[in-house]
């Protein structure tokens, strides 16, 4: 069963939490000169293999471009999502 998860926008992240809003993961990012730069990338296990960091990427991607920002990345996994979609940088 996938765990209902509610997404909030702050300036440096996004949060995913469950209904009693603990948060379950989260991708972080900042702005470096014309760009973002996703640092951080955080699944709870209970969560793991159900996409949602995949999820977090795209919603980082859409929100800084939203932003009218370039996208870079130091995340391990946030590397290896932005060079299997090479059209979002």
């Amino acid at each position: 069963m996938m765990t209902e998860l509610t997404y909030r926008v702050e300036d440096n992240g996004i949060f995913a939490s469950n209904s009693e809003g603990t948060v379950l993961a989260e991708i972080t990012f900042s702005k470096e000169d014309d760009a973002y730069c996703i640092h951080h990338t955080f699944v709870d296990d209970s969560l793991r293999g159900m996409g949602i960091a995949g999820i977090l990427v795209q919603k980082a991607v859409d929100e800084i471009q939203r932003r009218g920002y370039r996208v870079t990345a130091t995340c391990s996994y946030a590397v290896r999502w932005l060079a299997k979609h090479p059209g979002v940088m």
